[in-house]
């Protein structure tokens, strides 16, 4: 018997999350280790659960992730992103909540390249007149 599971992919900064929902009780696991253990910030679990919360699907799927790249709060804007299309994959009927709160939306800001002759990004060096 195949297990049923449904996959998505959430991109956040410099962070990629691979996020597989299977039929469960509710556990998440990143990167092998319990959520609670991996996270220790509450602000970023509740971010997390958002999209299972507003699905009301906080004890039906268990999630495996994979998720490389970027600091923490990256990585949980990754996995959010990657659980919202996993929801929109097991039952396109989410799409429609998911969307009007902004959860299917791929945050595009990343961090300025450096530029030559100055110390940052819009930095400049301190100028003199003489």
């Amino acid at each position: 018997m195949a297990i049923t599971q449904f996959y998505g992919t959430g991109r956040r900064k410099s962070s990629v999350a691979r996020v597989y929902l299977r039929p469960g009780h509710g556990r998440i696991v990143v990167n092998k280790t319990p959520l609670e253990n991996y996270f220790n910030r509450d602000s970023v679990k509740t971010v997390l659960k958002q999209p299972l919360a507003l699905t009301d699907n906080l004890e039906s799927f268990d999630i495996l992730v994979n998720v490389s790249g970027g600091g923490k709060t990256g990585q949980a804007g990754a996995i959010r992103l990657g659980i919202s299309r996993a929801l929109c994959v097991s039952n396109p009927g989410y799409r429609a909540v998911l969307k009007a709160n902004g959860l299917l939306t791929r945050d595009a800001r990343k961090v300025e390249r450096k530029k030559y002759g100055q110390p940052g990004a819009r930095k400049k060096f301190q100028f003199s007149k003489r």
